[in-house]
């Protein structure tokens, strides 16, 4: 398993602020569907252990559709997206890499969640959410 190291985020006002543990090289996606694609969200997705919330609850609105499982939240002063849970990893938190401080980022690579594929793409990520996954 990659060493962790602790990064911290932020909406883009600062109102919201949490940190995660997660490899300094960060693997994440990138999905194509309409949400995603339309506010440019790169994900990160680990399990909610390795997230913590620091300030700015008051400042969190929820957005859901389609199915509901996705908890989208957003700031509702800037508009930002800096986290939320996933629906293709309900028991996980994916956080905005564009979100994180870049100075715990050694590198960001960059694969495809295809959600026109979606089952077989959730499934492929499955491992993301689990407590004590390995990397694969």
């Amino acid at each position: 398993m990659t060493a962790m190291v602790t990064h911290r985020g932020a909406c883009h006002c600062g109102r919201v602020r949490f940190e995660v543990d997660a490899p300094a090289q960060i693997d994440a996606l990138e999905c194509n569907c309409s949400i995603c694609r339309m506010t440019g969200f790169l994900h990160l997705i680990v399990p909610a252990a390795r997230f913590r919330f620091l300030q700015g609850a008051e400042f969190l609105t929820e957005y859901t559709f389609n199915t509901g499982v996705a908890k989208h939240r957003f700031c509702r002063v800037c508009g930002i997206k800096p986290f939320y849970v996933p629906r293709s990893n309900p028991d996980g938190i994916d956080v905005n890499v564009r979100c994180l401080d870049p100075a715990t980022i050694e590198s960001v690579k960059v694969g495809l969640f295809d959600d026109a594929n979606r089952e077989v793409a959730t499934a492929a990520i499955a491992y993301l959410s689990e407590d004590n996954s390995v990397k694969r």
